[in-house]
């Protein structure tokens, strides 16, 4: 099922957002963060990958409601790359942005972002770091996953903003790193660059996250020399 977003003109920037199973509390928050935006003509490409938690389908209707705003589908599970590689191929925006189902922007982060395409064509940024403890700024490390690292020093998916012939020359691949590894592929034919925006708000104390999961794993083997 798909709710057509019908715009007079075409959006300035698509924000690209992928769920799966993400509490629709937490998903509508992201998605107030975006009609928040003091950068105005937007579209949201909402990719619900395979959600097996809304029996009651709370989530399309909250899209019907906001009908023109957001481009909603449903695909079978295939993964946070893929549903974004889709949400990629149907938006229309001349600037592309990810955001995290269970994350948020900050009023300013899309303008943010905007300001910067004169001298860029794709950016990530650090981010404003949600946690519990500071063990939460830690994160496997994409080369050698029982190596933690900050979070300051690592390409976050959910950062990445940029022009839209940057994402429809490289799809995203399939697993943990894949937004490393789209940015390194980037890093070689377009201008990039890393910026200290914060604007960006990521919550790490989320333990259903990937990377939460990631961390309880390495939890438990505190006793390898990786872990040291």
């Amino acid at each position: 099922m798909v709710i057509l977003d019908v715009m007079s003109k075409v959006p300035e920037v698509s924000v690209l957002i992928a769920t799966f199973n993400t509490p629709f509390q937490l998903l509508r928050r992201a998605i107030y963060s975006v009609f928040q935006q003091t950068l105005r003509n937007l579209e949201i490409v909402l990719v619900d990958d395979g959600s097996t938690n809304d029996p009651g389908q709370q989530l399309e209707a909250f899209c019907r409601k906001h009908e023109g705003r957001i481009l909603f589908m449903r695909q079978e599970n295939k993964g946070q790359s893929q549903a974004i590689n889709r949400a990629v191929a149907v938006s229309k925006g001349k600037y592309l942005s990810v955001l995290d189902a269970d994350d948020e922007y900050l009023p300013h982060h899309l303008q943010n972002c905007r300001s910067q395409m004169e001298k860029f064509d794709l950016i990530a940024s650090t981010t404003q770091t949600v946690i519990n403890g500071p063990e939460d700024y830690f994160v496997p490390d994409r080369h050698q996953t029982g190596r933690l690292v900050h979070v300051d020093d690592c390409i976050l998916f959910a950062t990445l903003f940029g022009k839209r012939e940057v994402f429809e020359q490289r799809k995203f691949s399939d697993g943990y790193g894949a937004d490393a590894d789209f940015y390194d592929w980037a890093s070689r034919h377009f201008r990039v660059a890393k910026l200290d925006l914060r604007s960006y708000v990521y919550y790490r104390n989320n333990p259903d996250s990937t990377c939460g999961k990631m961390k309880v794993k390495l939890g438990n083997k505190d006793d390898s020399p990786e872990a040291r």
